[in-house]
C-alpha cells in the first residue's frame, strides 16, 4: 500500500488533545484520533510510532492505520477522524401512519388467547390487516421506543367521579386547609395508615461482592402483617410514625391520643384524614372512659377528603416516602419493623423534610373541571 504521510499543525494537534481528554465522542472518532497523533510526523510531534507499534497498543490492524493516514493525506483532517459518510440510502419501513396504526392496535382488545399484545403480535396483526408487506418485531420495538405514548404502561390512579358536587365540595374544604398559613395553636396534621407484609427469608442471600449483584431467592415465607399509622405536618416538617398488629377503633383512637400529647399546647389539631370506617367520633368511646373520649375529641377538628380523593392527603406521600426509603425489603418481624422505621423517622424529623403543596382550589377549577357538575341556566 502506498506510503502516506500524516503532518498535523498545531491548531489540529491541539484539537485532538482536546478530544481525548474531555467530552463524549464516539468510539471511532476517539479512535481515529489516537491513530492520527501516534502517526503524526509534524514538526510539533516529539516521538513517532511506527505502524507495528501503534496497532499492538491500540489493538486495530494496520489496515485501519494506513485507511486513516490514507483519508488524511486524501480527504483531509475532518474526514479522517469521523471517517467517511454511508452513502448507502436506507428506506424507513415504518412510517408515521404505520406507528399510529401499531399506537391504536395496542390499544385494543388482545386477540383471544392472549392477556395482551407482544411485538410479535402486532407485527403478524400488522401483516395480515395489509399496512405493510413484511415487518420484524424489531422495528415494531424501536418505533414504540421512541413514541411518547407507551401503550404497555397503565397508570395507577384513584380515578374520581365526574360531575360529583360532594366530591368537590370536600376537596375544597380540603385545599382551604392546607393554604392556611402555619398558626402553632390550630397545627394542621395529616393522618394515614398502611398495611406491611411481614416477609422472611428461607434460603440465606447471597451479598454483593464487586463484579456480582446481590442475590435473594424468589421463594420467601409470609409472616402475617402489621400496620403502619402515619401523622405528619407539612408546614414544620415532622412526622410521627407508629407501628401496631391491628388497625381497630382502638388502635386508631390510641394514636390519635399520642397525637394530641404532642400538641398539647395546641388549641384544637386540625387533622386531614380518609373516610376509613374507623375514623369516627365514636371510635374515642371504644378505647377510652366518656370524660377522656370526650376531652380528646373536643382537642381535633376533623377534615375528610372525599371519597376516591385519598390523593389529597399529604399523609400519603410521608408513606410513599417512608416505604421507598426504608420498608421496600423483606422484614420478618414487627420489631425489626418498628427499629427501622423509628431511625427513619428520627432522621427525616431532623431534615425537617416538609411538604410544598401547590394544588389549590384555583388550579382544581381549571385542571379538573371535568369533576365540576354542569350548571344549566
Amino acid at each position: 500500500m502506498k506510503k502516506y504521510k500524516v503532518t498535523l499543525t498545531q491548531e489540529e494537534r491541539k484539537e485532538l488533545d482536546a478530544l481525548s481528554s474531555k467530552g463524549k465522542h464516539a468510539a471511532h472518532t476517539m479512535l481515529n484520533s489516537l491513530i492520527l497523533m501516534a502517526c503524526d510526523e509534524g514538526e510539533y510531534q516529539t516521538e513517532r510510532s511506527i505502524n507495528e507499534t501503534i496497532s499492538r497498543v491500540l489493538n486495530v490492524s494496520m489496515k485501519t492505520i494506513d485507511r486513516v493516514k490514507k483519508r488524511f493525506v486524501e480527504e483531509g483532517f475532518d474526514m479522517a477522524l469521523t471517517g467517511k459518510p454511508s452513502t448507502r440510502v436506507y428506506r424507513r419501513k415504518a412510517d408515521g401512519d404505520l406507528e399510529a396504526h401499531l399506537v391504536a392496535l395496542s390499544c385494543s382488545a388482545a386477540p383471544e388467547g392472549h392477556q395482551r399484545w407482544t411485538l410479535r403480535l402486532l407485527a403478524d396483526k400488522a401483516v395480515e390487516l395489509d399496512y405493510v408487506d413484511s415487518i420484524s418485531y424489531e422495528t415494531v420495538r424501536r418505533g414504540f421506543k421512541k413514541n411518547v405514548i407507551k401503550p404497555w404502561k397503565k397508570d395507577g390512579w384513584i380515578i374520581p367521579p365526574l360531575g360529583d358536587g360532594n366530591f368537590v365540595a370536600h376537596m375544597e374544604m380540603v385545599l382551604d386547609v392546607y393554604k392556611q398559613p402555619y398558626d402553632p395553636l390550630y397545627p394542621v396534621v395529616c393522618m394515614d395508615e398502611s398495611p406491611k407484609q411481614l416477609i422472611a427469608e428461607t434460603r440465606i442471600p447471597i451479598p454483593a461482592t464487586p463484579g456480582q449483584l446481590a442475590r435473594y431467592d424468589y421463594e420467601y415465607s409470609l409472616k402475617g402483617t402489621c400496620i403502619i399509622f402515619m401523622a405528619n405536618e407539612p408546614l414544620v416538617g415532622k412526622r410521627m410514625v407508629r407501628i401496631t398488629t391491628n388497625r381497630k377503633r382502638v388502635d386508631w383512637a390510641r394514636f390519635l391520643e399520642e397525637i394530641a400529647n404532642q400538641y398539647k399546647n395546641a388549641e384544637r389539631i386540625m387533622l386531614v384524614m380518609d373516610n376509613l370506617n374507623t375514623h369516627e367520633p365514636g371510635s374515642f368511646y371504644h378505647a377510652f372512659n366518656p370524660e377522656k373520649a370526650k376531652a380528646l375529641l373536643d382537642r381535633f377538628e376533623f377534615v375528610y377528603t372525599p371519597k376516591h380523593g385519598s390523593w389529597l392527603n399529604m399523609a400519603e406521600i410521608e408513606l410513599r416516602v417512608l416505604t421507598t426509603q426504608c420498608l421496600d425489603r423483606r422484614i420478618d418481624t414487627i420489631t425489626k419493623v418498628r427499629s427501622e422505621v423509628a431511625a427513619w423517622e428520627m432522621k427525616r424529623n431532623n431534615n425537617n423534610s416538609k411538604i410544598n403543596w401547590r394544588f389549590t382550589n384555583e388550579k382544581a377549577r381549571i385542571k379538573l373541571l371535568r369533576l365540576y357538575p354542569t350548571i344549566e341556566e
